[in-house]
């Protein structure tokens, strides 16, 4: 299935058709792997395509996606691609014990924003479940999101923090991620469980992500905050692809892994692009710092190769679907946040 790239996305089909539209290294990766596949937190922002990845790649395969199902719709959607459903709650120790266990796991929960407001749920999403999860699929493979979160500042003149910098970061939430890898981490020692810790730095979606941000805010007029003045992306579809593939590197002690695009994104350069684009005068507020939240994806490169789409491709699409008057899922990213208070 080799991927072509348009010039534009036009709607929300074409858009979760080219989100879910497998590798061909993955078809053979998930065709070589045994067993079936269970995605809990299959309901956030990018489960679904994820999912639907899965089954196109390996439709001899069995997916299960857990969720609470609260979004209308979502359920009977992943069910038409082929997705089987369980409506759990991941805090419930006795109804994770109860999930079918299959040989392969992504684990996609956690909670981040509303943090500041609700300290013990973040920790209970981010620590305890991770825990109750790593207990129950002890047996299984796991493939377990994170975040470059983990990570302190780093210069924005160095590569990026790499998979083996201290975890020292700023903020209860980001601490709180650390905890989720840290329940993975022990689980796997106690049990031998093959493990994998992808720390994903901001996945583009058109509807959502960093892009959709910096574009968004042009287009209202409103101020791009610089602060946080680089970041590393990478298309969602090249982060669900990887993240799959990551099964079969899931190992004990963990396999961890930087997942980003490999260039240093300048917020303010991005801002004048899009502005470019939207035939909008940005407006800039702040000023860039010495060090901010970036990665070293040079593992990912090694491994996976570099992202089937490039940069500049994902930033003409995002001008494209913001002009065309795409949809907005309505989640910012907050990347300009730099206390870790979200």
């Amino acid at each position: 299935m080799t991927r072509s790239l348009p010039d534009a996305i036009l709607d929300e089909a074409q858009l979760e058709d080219m989100l879910s539209r497998p590798s061909e290294r993955l078809v053979s990766v998930l065709s070589q792997l045994d067993g079936d596949i269970t995605i809990l937190g299959v309901g956030g922002k990018m489960g679904p395509t994820l999912a639907r990845m899965a089954k196109r790649a390996a439709p001899h395969k069995r997916v299960i996606g857990v969720a609470r199902f609260s979004e209308p719709g979502l359920k009977e959607k992943l069910e038409g691609w082929g997705i089987e459903t369980v409506s759990c709650d991941l805090l419930d120790r006795e109804a994770v014990e109860g999930l079918e266990k299959t040989e392969n796991v992504i684990f996609m929960a956690g909670r981040k924003f509303g943090s500041s407001g609700n300290q013990g749920l973040t920790w209970a999403m981010n620590v305890h479940v991770p825990a109750i999860v790593a207990e129950a699929f002890k047996a299984s493979r796991i493939v377990a999101f994170s975040t470059a979160c983990v990570y302190p500042f780093v210069n924005i003149t160095e590569q990026g923090a790499r998979e083996d910098v201290v975890l020292d970061p700023p903020g209860e939430y980001a601490n709180s991620c650390v905890g989720r890898e840290r329940m993975f981490e022990h689980f796997a020692s106690v049990h031998g469980t093959r493990v994998a810790l992808i720390r994903l730095s901001y996945a583009i979606d058109l509807r959502y992500g960093v892009l959709h941000d910096v574009a968004s805010a042009v287009q209202q007029g409103e101020p791009v905050q610089i602060d946080s003045g680089h970041c590393n992306v990478i298309w969602q579809g090249d982060a669900n692809d990887i993240a799959l593939q990551s099964l079969a590197h899931a190992d004990n002690p963990p396999f961890v892994l930087n997942l980003s695009g490999p260039e240093l994104v300048n917020v303010r350069n991005l801002a004048r692009k899009f502005g470019e684009f939207l035939d909008k005068e940005p407006v800039l507020e702040g000023s860039e710092q010495e060090r901010a939240w970036i990665v070293d994806t040079s593992l990912q490169q090694k491994l996976f190769g570099y992202p089937s789409v490039p940069l500049p491709r994902l930033v003409e699409w995002t001008a494209k679907w913001m002009k065309e008057g795409g949809r907005s899922l309505g989640k910012p990213t907050h990347f300009e946040v730099r206390d870790g208070k979200y």
